[in-house]
């Protein structure tokens, strides 16, 4: 059975990572990782504490305001990607990425827009996701600017 929360279970899993945070509460597994990644965006500590004004808020990318589940979501994909290493090379990537951006939230942050890529056209072309679109995209992206 594939694990396929709703909106409303994504959202509710970040709000109460972070109420057990600030309660001093015990975390595990997911919790741990996910509390890591908040950390890193201050931006959104805010939100995280007014679950009932933020839990059914619409991120349409016509207003130009990025979802920060979703966001904080692909952060904790690419943090399992990693940690098993698929698709196959992802962390040598990973690598090339850290050396060029300085920070593993900055090389994470460009592997994003490469995940979002792929995730993009299997939802525009109805396919299943193709390493391959997320791969080749990863290749641009190391290679650096104008290298395409």
């Amino acid at each position: 059975m594939i694990f396929n929360p709703s909106r409303e279970d994504a959202r509710g899993f970040y709000f109460e990572t972070w109420r057990k945070y600030q309660q001093q509460l015990p975390l595990s597994g997911a919790e741990l990782n996910a509390l890591a990644i908040m950390h890193e965006h201050p931006e959104y500590h805010d939100l995280f504490a007014r679950a009932e004004q933020y839990a059914a808020q619409d991120y349409p990318p016509e207003l130009g305001e990025a979802n920060p589940f979703l966001h904080l979501s692909l952060h904790l994909a690419i943090g399992e990607q990693l940690a098993i290493d698929q698709p196959a090379g992802i962390r040598n990537y990973y690598q090339r990425l850290l050396v060029q951006h300085g920070t593993g939230s900055a090389a994470q942050h460009q592997m994003m827009d490469c995940l979002g890529e792929m995730i993009w056209q299997a939802q525009r072309n109805r396919t299943d996701f193709d390493p391959a679109v997320y791969l080749a995209c990863l290749d641009k992206k190391v290679a650096g600017p104008g290298a395409c």
